[in-house]
């Protein structure tokens, strides 16, 4: 019942940020508030997240695996695309969007609704995981062509994420004892983090008009992101024979819906941004009605 409740408020942040868009709608810059969360609030989450757990082999393991699987799946959907779509601007989104999924907004809240606190080391650095495949792969197939390797190396660079990232696990091989004090801030901005990343991605919501989605092809992206990641994920699991609770979480991250990212990189190379909202719409509603099914699945695989 406490898990339902926690999902429950998850999707009452996202309400929230919706109602805000339709409300002020000229008001709101919803890039203003994703600048804040990406270069100030989710590396205090990302720090928080990676020193509450001593590292160890499977914390290092898990982005590897995730890594692992996407990667899998990347081959698969390049090869996919060349039949299944013409327009080489959708092949891209469906290439980079149905593997960039919503790790770090949706993710990390819903891993601490479902299995506490103690899930945050590992969707943390699940996320950091994803940020590199976003900013790396998922830029280059946005781009196609546009976007030099130097220049999405140095993209990731760029990111304070990934240095709060390194940052947390010195302090934490180093045995560094954090002051209660700090901490305790440090948990209230990482609880911020996450009430305004749902906010966010509610607001983006708020931009999409039901009646113009291309059906078709979000199904298509939905396809990849609920059935053959999770599937090539179960595989992964059964191969590596991971921790159940470690599985569940990985399970987790790789079932939640597309990532608000992918909006900001489609509209920065004028790849159909519309078209990739659509798709996180599409996502995001079927992640809603699937998530008591994905529930079934990790009660079964923790017992």
């Amino acid at each position: 019942m406490e898990a339902l409740i926690s999902i429950a408020m998850v999707y009452v942040f996202i309400v929230l940020g919706f109602a805000a868009k339709k409300t002020f709608s000229e008001q709101i810059n919803e890039q203003t508030l994703v600048l804040i969360s990406l270069y100030f609030l989710q590396p205090i989450l990302t720090f928080w997240g990676l020193t509450r757990t001593p590292i160890n082999q499977e914390l290092l393991l898990v982005p590897f695996i995730y890594l692992l699987i996407v990667g899998i799946v990347l081959f698969f959907s390049i090869s996919a695309s060349r039949y299944i779509l013409k327009d080489p601007k959708e092949r891209s989104i469906f290439i980079a969007a149905s593997l960039i999924g919503n790790t770090g907004n949706l993710g990390i809240p819903l891993g601490i609704a479902l299995f506490g606190e103690q899930s945050v080391a590992y969707t943390s650095i699940i996320n950091i995981a994803n940020v590199f495949f976003i900013y790396t792969v998922g830029v280059y197939f946005y781009a196609k062509g546009q976007f030099s390797i130097k220049q999405s190396l140095g993209q990731i660079v760029k990111i304070p994420i990934l240095w709060f990232a390194i940052l947390a696990i010195a302090f934490n091989s180093t045995g560094i004892v954090i002051n209660p004090s700090i901490d305790k801030f440090l948990e209230m901005g990482s609880y911020a983090t996450i009430v305004i990343q749902l906010m966010i991605f509610g607001i983006y919501l708020a931009e999409v008009q039901i009646k113009t989605i291309d059906y078709a092809f979000v199904a298509k992206i939905t396809a990849v992101k609920h059935f053959i990641l999770p599937i090539v994920g179960l595989i992964a699991i059964w191969l590596f024979k991971l921790d159940p609770l470690i599985s569940v979480i990985l399970l987790l991250e790789l079932s939640v819906p597309l990532a608000v990212n992918n909006v900001n990189i489609a509209a920065l190379y004028k790849c159909h941004p519309t078209k990739t909202t659509e798709a996180i719409l599409f996502t995001t509603l079927f992640f809603v009605f699937a998530i008591y099914f994905y529930m079934e699945l990790f009660w079964y695989i923790l017992k």
